[in-house]
Order: C-alpha cells, then sequence, then structure tokens
C-alpha cells in the first residue's frame, strides 16, 4: 500500500500532506489527532527519530466499502531516544494493524493497534 511505502519507508511528509487534509483525525493510544501536522510532529517524527531504519511491510489487507485494513510488521534499530527511551542499538520486530477510512482519496479518518508493551520488552535492558 502506498501509505506505508511512501510515509514510512520513503520517509515522505509530502505524501503525508496528500493523503490527510485538517480534518483528518487519527486515534492513538495517546488520543486523537487532527491533520497532517499533529501526525507527523506526533507519531511520524518520534518514531523515525527513535529508528531511523524503520522498514514496514505490508502482510494482509481487507477493503469493505471506504474502508481498509492492513496487517503489517515493522522492523529497525532503536538509534534515537525517541519514545522515552534511551537509544539501545537494539533491532526490534513489532507488528500491528491499521484501518483507514476513504473520502474522495483522502484519508479521512483510521488508527494503529499494535503491541507498545512489546516493544517496550523488547528494548529493555535484560542484564540486570
Amino acid at each position: 500500500m502506498r501509505w506505508f511505502e511512501e510515509v514510512w519507508n520513503q520517509r515522505r511528509t509530502e505524501t503525508i500532506d496528500e493523503f490527510l487534509t485538517e480534518d483528518s483525525i487519527a486515534e492513538t493510544d495517546n488520543g486523537v489527532l487532527r491533520g497532517p501536522d499533529e501526525f507527523k510532529q506526533q507519531v511520524h517524527a518520534p518514531m523515525l527519530d527513535a529508528f531511523p531504519d524503520l522498514h514496514v511491510d505490508v502482510e494482509g489487507t481487507v477493503t469493505e466499502d471506504d474502508s481498509v485494513v492492513i496487517r503489517w510488521i515493522a522492523t529497525g534499530t532503536h538509534q534515537g531516544d525517541g519514545l522515552g527511551i534511551k537509544a539501545t542499538g537494539r533491532p526490534v520486530q513489532f507488528r500491528g494493524v491499521t484501518w483507514h477510512r476513504f473520502k474522495n482519496d483522502k484519508l479521512i479518518g483510521g488508527g494503529d493497534y499494535w503491541s507498545q508493551d512489546s516493544l517496550r520488552r523488547q528494548l529493555q535492558d535484560t542484564r540486570q
């Protein structure tokens, strides 16, 4: 899917601007985000700061009416102090599901569901 390839794998913020409007809503564990700027500042930049080599592979999709659900797997190396954890240099792998709702080729709503606890466990120092 173009969103994952361009936004995450190619780091093209202009694709975020192309897909999202100021009224687009993204549901996150930290609340609701509106528009491309909030998504870039609160989701995209922190993830890529923490995992500059982040790569997302789409494993499957289901489409119904104006919605699509995407199953994905992400891999990367924790090289930045993002997500509230000092850089560990550890490789990570985590899976998730994203749903997008479209209107007139614009992403008007969506959300990501993945285990942040699983990611944090992979980053914890196990030598204690």
